[in-house]
């Protein structure tokens, strides 16, 4: 005891941390040694279980434990009661019994069509019961090959073309493909028939396509339902002597049958009665076989092959789908046509006005000082462009006498003086601001482009801001209409030094972007007190002029340019254009309404394509449940009808713009020589685009529904369609 508290005392806390530190570390490794050993007996449970199915049974085909139960709302039908069962290669079996036994039940499980069951699946020793369902689309690909009773076979492919549907779903190329699928009916005994429809064939010809389909991929295990029920004696022993060879090239061959003659052709009798095995007869031992290689693998259907099978129905219904087509032509015809139209108009009335009307009414034209001697042979738009430009520089000035001379022509009825303040400078407002680079008097030259909010300034307290700087301070734009801004802008004053001009102002209205040197505009009244508070000269840089009519732009545009000071021009004018923009924008609304109008008869025509994608999806549900069982996926559906609604839209898109070419060579033709040598209906390729856009819109957004439908049908119901 002595010594114990001898210990204690002497000991120091760095001691007792680094023994906590220890103690914790040992239980840490143990933690970790423990989670290792749970791990390693959990694997090794995994390998014994693998090991149950492989190392001690190694049949290709394993049923553990099978039960399956049909419910009507909550009562429950049993059909298969724990069915245990093994398959071997080279082995050709038969599950005989009556009809409501299980046998297809059985079929549809060992086959991945039916997964709502207890038990396990086994194939090649892997349990099918927990794969994911593509993994499921890829075992009835690779494993998987489907006899069906009813044949089953899609009416509107070839011989040929059946079998490629299953050849589709594997890696060979389109050449490797059709060889093979050439060389599976000469086995089959059809290679003179290779051609032919389904239609076109007897029922024992119909058989051996779909055992050449079956065949196509080469799968491990050819399940086969009642293949000889429909068939005639003849035609049963040949069935049945493909199968056998089938079975002798080293396949698993199970065959449903309720024929005790079908179940003797076999090596192996499984009787099952009421969803039990009552009896497994060995008639004889399973064919020989040698190991060897798949060719080739399988792999999910490409677009390209979707596509291809898509364009063969459509090609096949191509009376129904023309009728479509035209029904939807229509509707975009009418579209293009008024697009067309627009266009065509809107350039007809622009140079019809430009050549009555060189500068426009209601809205002013602009007037400056030209800088360049008249001798130098200059034109109007150089003179103006010139005179503009040392306007903006304050260098060049209109005087009230040469503003009263404009006032005096005849027809004007109003002359603006227009001044500018051209520089660098701020807007700010709610702690944000945004560059400037000019303010200017708001004149009518600014009735052109409209205000989107608020109104001109009316006070000298308010100014007019673009809507692009508007943004800039506030992304709801609109709610700055009487909000205060302060105004920052640096000029170059008259005595050549910058000056820095600063004022408050409210926001009364926001314009349209104008493409004008300036961007913000105040009243002629508010300019000027700026300019006088800072000593700069009060004349003004240009003039706006607003003529009475259209009928007197022309004369008014000629007099100003040829007005004379001491035998000097002294004004130079701009053409601004206003009318024709205001030409441009009714024609285009016109048009764009009309297009609107005709373009309802696109919305009946995409309710056309879905009624008949429907009618295409009920009529084709068989094939969608062949195309499922080989292996095709859910969206391999869903890509099938949004294709062949693609073709359609694209053919409508073709029919309507042929039929508006000719419809516009001919009016264009007929109307050249009063149009002036104009065409009236120009469809350009932006409308090409459009139409075949909005048609492939149209087409694809009437697939949706339906298509979705068929990915979604369960493959048994669809196969037993009739």
């Amino acid at each position: 005891m002595t010594q114990l508290s001898f210990v204690f005392e002497n000991a120091t806390p760095a001691l007792f941390l680094r023994q906590e530190i220890l103690a914790l570390g040992l239980i840490a490794v143990g933690i970790f040694l423990m989670l290792f050993a749970i791990r390693s007996l959990k694997r090794a449970k995994k390998e014994a279980d693998s090991a149950d199915f492989t190392s001690l049974d190694t049949s290709v085909l394993q049923l553990r434990d099978i039960h399956k139960s049909y419910f009507l709302g909550k009562e429950e039908f049993p059909v298969l009661h724990g069915i245990d069962i093994s398959f071997e290669r080279g082995d050709f079996v038969s599950l005989l019994g009556e009809s409501g036994g299980g046998k297809s039940t059985l079929m549809n499980i060992i086959g991945g069509l039916d997964r709502e069951y207890t038990g396990d699946v086994i194939v090649d020793g892997i349990v099918q019961r927990t794969k994911k369902e593509r993994d499921m689309d890829a075992y009835r690909r690779d494993t998987i090959g489907f006899i069906f009773q009813s044949f089953n076979l899609v009416s509107y492919l070839s011989v040929l073309d059946n079998i490629m549907i299953a050849l589709k779903m594997t890696t060979l190329s389109e050449k490797e493909r059709k060889a093979r699928a050439i060389t599976l009916t000469k086995q089959v005994g059809l290679y003179e028939h290779r051609k032919k429809k389904p239609a076109q064939l007897s029922g024992g010809q119909k058989q051996r396509v779909a055992i050449a389909r079956a065949l196509a991929s080469d799968p491990e295990i050819i399940l086969a339902d009642e293949p000889t029920g429909a068939l005639d004696s003849q035609n049963t022993r040949e069935v049945l002597s493909i199968l056998q060879d089938i079975a002798k090239s080293g396949k698993t061959v199970i065959v449903v049958t309720h024929s005790q003659e079908v179940a003797n052709a076999g090596t192996r009798i499984i009787y099952l009665t009421d969803g039990k095995i009552n009896e497994d007869e060995r008639l004889k031992p399973m064919f020989e076989i040698a190991e060897r290689e798949k060719p080739f693998a399988t792999k999910a259907l490409s677009y390209v092959d979707i596509v291809r099978t898509g364009f063969k129905h459509f090609v096949n219904k191509w009376k129904i789908n023309l009728l479509i087509a035209l029904g939807t032509a229509i509707g975009l015809f009418a579209v293009i046509f008024f697009l067309g139209l627009g266009i065509g108009g809107t350039k007809y009335m622009n140079s019809t006005i430009e050549g009555l009307f060189p500068v426009n009414t209601n809205t002013p034209g602009v007037v400056s000082r030209p800088t360049t001697k008249e001798s130098d042979r200059v034109s109007e738009g150089q003179l103006f462009s010139q005179g503009q430009q040392a306007a903006v520089q304050r260098q060049s000035f209109l005087t009230q006498a040469e503003i009263d001379k404009l006032s005096a022509l005849d027809h004007v009825t109003k002359v603006e003086k227009l001044h500018l303040l051209m520089g660098q400078g701020t807007l700010s407002a709610d702690s944000k601001s945004t560059k400037i680079s000019g303010l200017s008097t708001w004149t009518n030259y600014n009735v052109a482009s409209s205000l989107t909010k608020g109104s001109a300034p009316k006070n000298d307290d308010e100014i007019v801001v673009q809507k692009s700087l508007a943004k800039k301070l506030n992304a709801d734009y609109n709610s700055l209409i009487g909000k205060k801004v302060s105004f920052t802008l640096t000029v170059m004053g008259d005595d050549g030094k910058p000056l820095t001009i600063n004022a408050t102002f409210k926001i009364s209205g926001i314009l349209e972007d104008s493409g004008q040197l300036q961007d913000t505009y105040v009243t002629s009244s508010a300019l000027t007190n700026i300019l006088s508070a800072h000593n700069m000269k009060m004349d003004a840089q240009m003039a706006i002029v607003t003529v009475d009519k259209v009928s007197n732009v022309k004369e008014v545009t000629k007099k100003i340019q040829q007005t004379k000071i001491d035998g000097k021009q002294v004004f130079a004018s701009e053409n601004l254009g206003t009318l024709l923009d205001t030409i441009t924008n009714i024609t285009s609304i016109v048009s764009y309404v009309l297009a609107a109008i005709a373009g309802v008869g696109l919305i009946v025509s995409m309710f056309m394509i879905i009624v008949t994608t429907y009618m295409s999806v009920a009529e084709r549900t068989k094939e969608i449940g062949i195309i499922r069982a080989l292996g095709g996926r859910k969206k391999d559906i869903s890509r099938l009808f949004t294709a062949e609604s693609s073709m359609l839209g694209l053919f409508s898109a073709t029919l309507a713009l042929g039929v508006s070419f000719a419809l516009a060579a001919v009016v264009n033709h007929a109307l050249a020589d009063f149009l002036g040598g104009i065409d009236i209906i120009q469809i350009t390729p932006g409308i090409m685009i459009f139409a075949v856009v909005i048609s492939l819109v149209i087409a694809l957004l009437a697939s949706l529904a339906p298509s979705r439908r068929a990915a979604k049908m369960n493959t048994i119901e669809a196969l037993a369609t009739e």
